[in-house]
């Protein structure tokens, strides 16, 4: 075949690409997804059925994990050097059933922040440079184990208000565990069943959480306990929850929290037909175009991959962003389901948990009805709650240290940051941390973990009036389901008569913890009953 012959084809072809490239080189081409089926993924192969419901928290669980140390100390070099949270190779038993070649991993942002290895912190960590990095953190006389200064130690909060937990004497800072790399029966796990099987799961989870002692909940996680069963007793979602003993490898048995952690698994109890949207700590709720991409460190779609995306997120995100007040009055009942949103920001504020969708650890998803076309809030991580102030009123925002915001992200006039928002003594921020300066605790324009929380969807719905009458109603409701009829007094008592009979419980701590969170408990009861909002309705 002579060129020549078919010179005017070459040239045409060759024109043509010379145009592709100029006409489409500066073009984003996005990834789009055509199908609209609501039909899940990972179709489940195999279902471990076990001896014992996982989750029934009346009874004391047995865990135990087995992996070689040279798979640990590689995931632990990834971590220290990357940042990367890798998953290693495990066998585990669970109430007697053993599963092999399981995928756990480290699991957490703050919470790691604290931890160390041969004594040092990571690099760039929260705890890079700090004093004693090897041993435990000094903590205030009477303040539970892991609490920071904070409340009545770290001085009074903005108005004067005493601060704290539990007769003004829980740390209610942003309070850490010190963790030990050498100690990996005390670290924060994920475990995921089908990380090197396909298609496995065990009672039909995919994953679950080994949750971390400190926090704000002292060496026995009650406060998450406590408040994951009160929310289920109030008709509200919730993870489903268990103590365990938890051994690794030869190491001491310890008394752990397991939580459900939000799957597929866990989506399917929603109710409907949704996509599951995970908020990650290192975003933000801030429109930034079109492109999916530039919002991979924002959120993480959970469920329905391939066959849904990301856009109707975007889409709320600009329409929060951009609408008029009279706008957002008139049309968020378009976007959101109210009645549930109010129904979440009232559990927030009355578990005084200011570690939620507006606070540094961005702890929540998204859940898109695809029948209604609207967005539903769902809590998760509650290890800090119980910890702020008990007179914390129904208007008001709680903060790191113990102290109080009005919920519609202002500053008190006398807010001098970063005076009155501390970290904890010895606690460096990270590299490129601003400290809050404008953007307070609450502020529109916050980010997660380094901004320090701020959530406009939040602020605005709180800070409208048209939305006032439907938020005290659900906080009217949710007070007496949750403190007036004694629920969260009553889960207290049950839930530490099992604790006591799980293998590796510290009586000692234990007890102390009980009583700390018995005390505000009644303190936050009594308060509450006199309130406007609650003696009102």
């Amino acid at each position: 075949m002579r060129v020549r012959h078919y010179w005017k084809l070459l040239a045409t072809c060759a024109l043509f690409l010379g145009v592709c490239a100029v006409v489409f080189s500066t073009v984003r081409v996005a990834p789009l997804v055509t199908s609209t089926s609501d039909s899940a993924e990972d179709p489940v192969t195999q279902d471990i059925a076990g001896t014992v419901d996982l989750f029934d928290a009346s009874v004391a669980h047995r865990v135990s994990l087995t992996f070689r140390d040279s798979d640990y100390q590689r995931l632990l070099d990834e971590f220290w050097d990357e940042g990367e949270k890798d998953f290693l190779e495990a066998d585990i038993t669970i109430d007697g059933t053993r599963i092999a070649s399981v995928g756990i991993r480290l699991k957490g942002n703050s919470t790691l922040a604290g931890l160390t290895r041969d004594g040092k912190s990571r690099p760039n960590g929260f705890g890079a440079g700090r004093p004693d990095a090897g041993g435990a953190q000094q903590r205030q006389p009477n303040a539970p184990g892991g609490g920071f200064p904070g409340g009545a130690q770290g001085g009074a909060p903005p108005g004067g208000a005493q601060g704290g937990g539990p007769g003004g004497a829980q740390g209610g800072g942003f309070g850490r565990a010190s963790l030990k790399a050498e100690e990996p029966e005390t670290l924060p796990w994920l475990i995921r069943f089908d990380e090197f099987v396909d298609g496995r799961r065990y009672q039909g989870h995919r994953e679950i959480a080994v949750r971390v002692a400190g926090m704000g909940g002292g060496s026995t996680v009650l406060n998450e306990a406590v408040s994951l069963h009160t929310l289920a007793a109030a008709g509200q979602t919730a993870q489903r929850y268990a103590y365990t003993g938890f051994t690794v490898n030869d190491r001491p048995t310890t008394a752990r929290l397991l939580v459900e952690h939000p799957d597929e698994g866990f989506a399917d109890t929603l109710g409907g037909h949704g996509v599951l949207y995970k908020s990650l700590a290192s975003g933000s709720f801030t429109d930034k175009g079109d492109d999916p991409t530039a919002y991979a460190a924002d959120f993480k779609q959970i469920t329905m991959k391939g066959s849904q995306d990301l856009q109707p997120v975007i889409n709320l995100i600009r329409w929060v962003s951009t609408s008029s007040d009279a706008e957002f009055d008139a049309h968020l009942a378009e976007h959101i389901d109210v009645e549930s949103f109010a129904r979440y920001t009232a559990i927030q504020n009355l578990l005084l948990n200011f570690d939620d969708m507006a606070g540094p650890g961005r702890n929540y998803y998204l859940w898109y009805d695809l029948t209604t076309k609207k967005f539903s809030v769902v809590g998760w991580d509650y290890n800090l709650t119980f910890s702020g102030n008990a007179t914390q009123g129904p208007n008001e925002q709680g903060r790191m240290g113990g102290g109080r915001f009005p919920q519609n992200g202002g500053a008190p006039q006398d807010f001098q940051p970063p005076q009155d928002f501390p970290l904890p003594e010895g606690m460096q921020p990270p590299e490129g941390m601003q400290p809050p300066g404008g953007n307070a605790p609450g502020g529109q324009g916050g980010r997660g973990i380094g901004g320090l929380g701020g959530h406009k969807l939040k602020e605005r719905f709180l800070a409208s009036t048209a939305f006032k009458s439907v938020y005290e109603n659900a906080y009217r409701d949710l007070y007496r389901k949750i403190y007036a009829n004694g629920a969260a007094a009553n889960a207290l008592d049950s839930i530490s008569t099992v604790l006591s009979t799980v293998d590796g419980y510290d009586a000692q701590k234990g007890a102390t913890d009980v009583e700390q969170l018995r005390t505000l408990i009644r303190q936050r009861t009594e308060h509450l009953a006199t309130d406007s909002v609650i003696t009102g309705g």
